[in-house]
């Protein structure tokens, strides 16, 4: 397989360490959901760097070491069940390793991280039009919500 065969991927843990190799793939995932990513290396590293990261993340690497992929998450808190949950800020891919099981390798990393935190609940957003990002969230046995999310400058 090309690049993406998720038996030649590695998944690691991503740090302050790793910015030169997220911000592309962060700045192409931007593109790819028609928006543009303002993040800069000095943000990312400050979130990622512990202790105190407020930004956990993940890096799938090709069996070159070429950044494939990546995975986000912040932890919350929902009043409603009264329990924190993990959010799952960013899934990517780039094209190239798309559909050769790589998605489900970088989740089952983000799950995992979830499950070592304590947390039951993984939650996450995707445009209405990703229909491929929707089919594949189901065939990892996620739900579907009816929310929309909104946001606002302040």
């Amino acid at each position: 397989m090309g690049s993406g065969s998720a038996s030649r991927v590695a998944v690691l843990v991503a740090g302050p360490e790793h910015v030169a190799a997220l911000l592309p793939l962060i700045e192409a995932h931007a593109l790819f959901e028609r928006s543009a990513a303002t993040c800069t290396e000095e943000t990312l590293r400050s979130a990622l760097a512990e202790p105190g990261a407020v930004l956990f993340a993940w890096l799938a690497l090709d069996e070159r070491g070429r950044a494939i992929g990546y995975a986000t998450a912040t932890r919350d808190f929902s009043t409603w069940s009264g329990k924190p949950f993990l959010h799952l800020d960013c899934l990517y891919l780039t094209e190239t390793a798309r559909g050769a099981g790589v998605g489900s390798l970088l989740l089952d990393a983000v799950k995992l991280f979830a499950i070592r935190l304590g947390l039951d609940e993984l939650q996450w957003q995707t445009p209405d039009w990703n229909v491929a990002a929707e089919r594949f969230y189901l065939k990892q046995g996620a739900s579907v919500t009816t929310k929309r999310r909104f946001r606002i400058a302040v």
